[in-house]
């Protein structure tokens, strides 16, 4: 099975720092504050693993 990005919106604090790192993959609902992913089947790894690193509330998972 293929590895699938994932945020946990329950768990996301809106900061947009996903979406400012990987704009292909992320994106931001301004209706609910959080961010959602838009490429589930992903992209650049290294743009992800580096927003997975950076995301305060450690809910972005790329299993």
């Amino acid at each position: 099975m293929a590895k699938q990005v994932v945020i946990d919106t329950d768990e996301c604090i809106g900061c947009e720092t996903c979406v400012e790192l990987c704009p292909e993959i992320f994106a931001f609902d301004e209706e609910t504050e959080k961010a959602y992913v838009i490429k589930p089947e992903g992209g650049d790894k290294d743009c992800i693993e580096e927003a997975i690193g950076s995301c305060p509330a450690a809910c972005i998972t790329n299993d």
